[in-house]
């Protein structure tokens, strides 16, 4: 599948949910990241909060620490620029190589037009003779209104509790 089915609101089952997060995945994979960029609305909020020193998660990206936080798609874009460009500390050559696992896809909320998400995913990374795993949850609001579905919001919940690397985009 190239691209995500398109659908309507009144359309919107879990199978179409999943087929877009696989597809979503797979492009981070494949390094497609500037075709990954058209999963998201001009005004998504991509967000991973950081855990603080008590072990919770941080509420505020406004205010609190947070491990990637872009409050619109112009900040994904310039990451994706960044990446390209080589001006990434957690990209430099050789290119990491990626594979994601996504499960447990619960619908929480249909709205009209919209439908709130949760999934665990797996990423599995490899770099420099070196595997790691990162693992957690994320939450997804999908804009299911128009011609193809769009992320308007994005929370990450990474679980590890101790990460090797700077961590990116591709990596959750």
């Amino acid at each position: 599948m190239e691209k995500p089915m398109t659908t309507t609101a009144a359309q919107v089952t879990r199978n179409d949910i999943e087929d877009f997060l696989y597809y979503e995945a797979r492009l981070l994979d494949d390094r497609r990241f500037e075709d990954w960029l058209q999963c998201y609305r001009e005004d998504a909020e991509f967000w991973m909060p950081a855990w603080d020193d008590n072990g919770e998660l941080t509420e505020d990206p406004q205010s609190e620490i947070s491990l990637i936080f872009y409050p619109n798609r112009g900040g994904l874009e310039d990451r994706v620029f960044r990446i390209r460009t080589e001006r990434s500390s957690a990209t430099s050559l050789p290119e990491p190589r990626t594979v994601h696992n996504i499960s447990n896809v619960e619908i929480l909320e249909q709205r009209d037009g919209e439908v709130d998400i949760r999934f665990n995913w797996i990423t599995n990374y490899f770099r420099y003779n070196n595997t790691d795993m990162y693992y957690g949850n994320t939450f997804l609001t999908i804009d299911t209104s128009g011609e193809s579905m769009k992320i308007t919001k994005k929370k990450v919940v990474l679980q590890n509790d101790y990460i090797h690397h700077v961590i990116d985009i591709y990596h959750v």
